[in-house]
């Protein structure tokens, strides 16, 4: 037998004792430290992916096209990031009123051309997101202003919808829109109007109508917007999302 299998053998007490708790402490560190590395990895991954504001547009039934105009958000967040000091995410998030990760996004966003249409539990689960800390900016994209109008009615039967005025912060808090909503595109003539819902004194709704702002979000050979027209509803968009956050 070799001389180091005699010593394990025949060591006294003491020395065993000490090498086995070096042996011991030194897996017991390594260990540690490997999950610690691990760890900050994992926390660092789930900060970057958890810290980063998108904006959630808002799937409904009805056959509306909540779809529609796919580069519109991502050219809205990457514009927002460019103008203020919010960390944003490259792309949009998708989410139903339904889904169990509703109450994650502070911000939803819907436009379309046609019917919305909001079951009981889907008008539940919004007056409660709105009700709870969350927004929604509603944009009519032509032909969803009678549906939008209806279905809130499922979310807030006590409550009307209230024009905005002028001087509201939302046309000022960022970049300065004296006479409100600016005009992106043609519809019915006249001017752009803006209204919104009120819980406890906070905005939890806006709806911009007969202006399509979020047309100018979009890329610049899609409709064919004017480079000032664009930048002028993207800038509408900071103020909307700022104002969203920070009220």
């Amino acid at each position: 037998m070799k001389k180091a299998g005699l010593r394990r053998l025949f060591c006294s007490w003491p020395d065993c004792w000490y090498e086995a708790y070096m042996r011991y402490s030194l897996t017991l560190f390594l260990a540690a430290f490997a999950m610690i590395t691990l760890t900050e990895s994992a926390l660092s991954q789930v900060s970057e992916a958890t810290s980063a504001f998108t904006i959630a547009r808002l799937k409904y039934s009805g056959g509306g096209d909540w779809y529609n105009d796919p580069s519109s958000v991502p050219n809205m967040l990457n514009y927002l990031g460019e103008q203020s000091a919010v960390h944003v995410a490259q792309e949009e998030a998708r989410v139903s009123l339904l889904d169990d990760n509703l109450f994650s996004f502070p911000f939803l966003f819907m436009t379309g051309h046609g019917r919305i249409s909001f079951s009981a539990k889907e008008a539940e689960r919004l007056f409660a997101y709105l009700t709870n800390g969350g927004f929604l900016y509603a944009d009519d994209d032509y032909g969803m202003d009678q549906y939008f109008r209806q279905e809130m009615t499922k979310v807030f039967p006590n409550k009307e919808m209230v024009p905005v005025p002028f001087s509201h912060p939302v046309f000022h808090n960022h970049f300065e829109f004296p006479s409100g909503l600016p005009k992106i595109h043609e519809h019915d003539g006249g001017p752009p109007a803006a209204y919104a819902y009120f819980h406890n004194g906070r905005m939890v709704a806006f709806y911009s109508v007969n202006t399509n702002i979020s047309d100018g979000w979009a890329d610049a050979e899609v409709h064919g917007n004017p480079e000032a027209v664009r930048e002028k509803a993207l800038q509408m968009g900071v103020n909307i999302i700022i104002y969203a956050l920070t009220q």
